[in-house]
């Protein structure tokens, strides 16, 4: 027990000893703040971030109120977005804008804040948070500066997030109607033609609306039925007034004729009812 403790002992003191000589602590612990502004330049150029970071952040508090703050700021953002920590760059950066609003930097402040966010959206089939604030911060920039020279680069990654967006909705919707929930998948595939009206898989999305609108009315209980064939009537005629050459015509035709003589079964149905009351009232 005594030797297992020395041996403890002997390692800390081995540790305490090496961070002593290490001269990044050292310079650490300095208080030459020249050579620190210095240092914390070097490893930026370096890449060494994550060495720049606490330098920056002393420094920061150093020159509070000054001129140079704005520059250290603006670097200190920077570390963090070369570091690959893109949620806080896309805070830091937030920051800046806050602390600086009109620096020679706000510019490309406002950029990478949607940058920052641009590299955090993940492929089409996760969670889409980060492509629709990246999108949003991208608008944001191109509002505030119409005349950058960025702005062609920030539309083509707005079409690009937005692309991925539709993938990503489309493949919700999909997956409702292959879990059979069609009711589901029919509000799916009209939320995306309202929200993308230029996709290219309208033509899918239309006759997907139709099919699931019948599939739904043909497992919904009778006092639903007449409602939701209905509905896939009407979105059969949206269909073929688009598409009337369409590859799916046929199949659409076959749902649509058996709406109708599904609809006009329930109304026959309804209208023996009503004679049989009426007779019985009678």
């Amino acid at each position: 027990m005594i030797q297992k403790l020395v041996n403890i002992l002997g390692i800390i003191f081995l540790v305490a000893l090496l961070s002593a000589c290490d001269p990044y602590q050292k310079l650490l612990k300095s208080s030459n703040y020249d050579l620190k502004y210095t240092k914390a330049k070097e490893f930026y150029n370096a890449g060494q971030y994550s060495k720049a970071i606490p330098l920056f952040e002393e420094l920061m508090i150093r020159h509070k109120g000054t001129k140079e703050a704005e520059k250290l700021y603006y670097f200190y953002a920077y570390c963090y977005y070369g570091d690959e920590d893109y949620l806080f760059a896309s805070h830091y950066f937030k920051n800046f804008l806050d602390y600086f609003p009109t620096s020679k930097f706000a510019e490309d402040a406002q950029f990478m804040i949607a940058y920052s966010f641009y590299n955090m959206s993940p492929k089409p089939s996760l969670e889409q948070t980060y492509s629709e604030k990246a999108i949003e911060a991208f608008q944001l920039f191109i509002n505030t500066y119409p005349y950058s020279k960025k702005v062609e680069e920030g539309n083509a990654l707005i079409d690009e997030l937005r692309d991925k967006l539709e993938k990503k909705a489309f493949a919700s919707a999909k997956l409702y109607y292959d879990t059979r929930n069609y009711k589901a998948a029919a509000t799916a595939y009209k939320n995306l033609l309202q929200g993308f009206p230029d996709t290219d898989h309208k033509e899918d999305i239309l006759f997907s609306i139709t099919k699931s609108y019948y599939l739904l009315a043909n497992k919904s209980i009778q006092s639903k039925k007449l409602e939701r064939y209905n509905l896939a009537v009407d979105a059969y005629i949206n269909f073929i007034d688009l598409y009337p050459k369409s590859k799916l015509v046929r199949e659409a035709e076959r749902i649509y004729d058996t709406c109708l003589t599904q609809i006009d079964k329930i109304k026959e149905k309804e209208s023996q009812k009503q004679n049989q009351k009426q007779n019985q009232n009678g």
